[in-house]
């Protein structure tokens, strides 16, 4: 592990960490236009971002490889918050194979015959990947806290409904501990964006004509429930981060500060987790050696077997 890239990384997104047990005031507590002291000019943020975006590369490897662990990113933000956009941007270095990505719309009736965490349980990601959550099992106190009206489609019984938001606080809790207990990195990031720079993008969106495919009258509808939300986001932050799960807000009305942010922040719980490409046993190397000979043998011609002799560290039995 890099100590030094490790400590950098780790400074760069301790102030955006919430720490256990903090009551947060989402609109007091963090800016949405704060920008970080090591970066303040967007080509730098360019240069730090396509850093992170190589470590990102290069520790997934490691963890597709090690395959016992799998790192959980959950993506929560308001309507035209940047998600996609820094899914794209984040991720854009690193294996498709090993990433995978689950959006989450109304529930079906199906999902709904089931506990509010079953849908999100059955797209978590598998040992050596990196699963990310566009809207996540947090939805579940937060759209629905502010439209209450929902949980009668969840057909809870009337003893379910007693102290419902502490006790899913709890409940989420709990899951995500089991998660980490079993291998899993769970690492939250709320993109924190402001009312009028929601504004700006959803009028960018109404009268850029190849945006309007991402416009909806119910933006609109949802955003006269702003207050709500905030209020709504700063007690699951206040409740839900935790020492094992934590969750960092990060400044989102500039898109690229957002998106190095939460390079970052999965780039830092990569490094903390620092997988390993796995080491090859003595029996193993000399059934790669013969299979090294095998194939020598069949080269075309005394051209083709200078052409691939063994790197010097196969032929000194380095591990492989």
């Amino acid at each position: 592990m890099a100590d030094e890239r490790t400590r950098r990384i780790s400074e760069f997104i301790e102030p955006l960490r919430v720490r256990p047990g903090r009551s947060v005031h989402l609109r007091h507590d963090f800016d949405p236009r704060a920008r970080s002291k090591a970066v303040r000019k967007k080509k730098e943020g360019r240069e730090l971002l396509q850093t992170g975006i190589t470590i990102l590369a290069d520790y997934q490897a490691r963890l597709a490889a090690q395959d016992t662990h799998g790192v959980l990113l959950c993506l929560q933000a308001l309507d035209a918050g940047g998600k996609d956009g820094t899914i794209r941007h984040v991720m854009s270095g690193v294996n498709p194979q090993g990433v995978h990505v689950a959006g989450f719309k109304v529930p079906s009736a199906e999902e709904l015959d089931h506990d509010y965490l079953w849908r999100y349980a059955a797209r978590l990601p598998a040992r050596g990947e990196i699963g990310i959550f566009n809207r996540s099992h947090y939805e579940e106190v937060l759209v629905v806290r502010v439209h209450p009206e929902l949980l009668d489609r969840q057909k809870l019984p009337p003893e379910s409904r007693k102290k419902i938001w502490h006790r899913r606080y709890r409940e989420i809790n709990d899951w995500e501990r089991y998660l980490v207990d079993n291998g899993f990195r769970v690492v939250k990031v709320f993109l924190n964006l402001s009312y009028e720079e929601q504004r700006q993008r959803f009028l960018r969106r109404i009268d850029v004509p190849e945006r309007n495919w991402k416009f909806s009258a119910a933006d609109v509808k949802e955003r006269r429930r702003w207050k709500d939300y905030q209020d709504a986001f700063s007690e699951m932050l206040s409740h839900t981060s935790t020492s094992w799960a934590p969750w960092y807000v990060v400044p989102a009305d500039r898109k690229w500060m957002g998106r190095i942010c939460t390079a970052a922040i999965l780039a830092h719980t990569l490094i903390e987790l620092d997988p390993q490409f796995p080491t090859v046993s003595d029996e193993a190397r000399a059934r790669l050696a013969d299979a090294r000979t095998e194939l020598m043998a069949q080269a075309p011609g005394e051209a083709g077997r200078r052409n691939h002799r063994a790197p010097t560290s196969a032929r000194h039995g380095a591990a492989v």
